[in-house]
C-alpha cells in the first residue's frame, strides 16, 4: 500500500533510540499526519514492502509517497522534511556529496548503536 500523501517509516520498535526518534516525529507531524509508522521489530512482522525484515532492521528505511524506498541519510532527511519548518533538509539528503558524508556518519553511528541502546534503556 503506497501512502501517496506522505511517507512510511520502517522502524525498530524494540530499539530505545528508535522509539525516542519516532515519538518526536509523531509529535512534530501532528496535525498533518504525513508520516506513517510501521514497527518491524516483532518477529512475526510482515513489512508492507519487499525488503527483507533483517535488512530493514539493520538500517533506517522509508518509503516515499511515490513508492520508492530510500535508506540511511536520505531516509532521515526525507522523514524530517515532512515537518514544514524542516523541509530545507530534503536537498541535503538528495545531494550526492552531502548524502555520502551523512551516510559515513550514519555508518559510524550504526557501529556504536548497541552501546548507545544500552545507555538509553538504563
Amino acid at each position: 500500500m503506497t501512502n501517496h500523501h506522505g511517507i512510511t517509516i520502517y522502524y525498530d520498535g524494540a530499539c530505545p533510540l528508535c522509539v525516542k526518534e519516532i515519538s518526536l516525529l509523531r509529535r512534530l507531524d501532528r496535525p498533518r499526519d504525513r508520516l506513517r509508522f510501521e514497527d518491524i521489530s516483532p518477529p512475526d512482522a510482515s513489512p508492507s514492502c519487499q525488503i527483507d525484515r533483517r535488512d530493514l532492521m539493520a538500517r533506517f528505511h522509508v518509503r516515499l509517497g511515490d513508492g520508492k524506498i530510500v535508506n540511511g541519510a536520505q531516509a532521515f532527511t526525507e522523514s524530517w522534511s515532512q515537518i514544514p519548518y524542516l523541509i530545507w533538509l530534503r536537498p541535503i539528503g538528495r545531494w550526492a556529496p552531502s548524502r555520502w558524508a551523512l551516510n559515513k556518519l550514519y555508518n559510524g553511528f550504526l557501529k556504536i548503536r548497541p552501546t548507545l541502546q544500552k545507555w538509553v534503556s538504563t
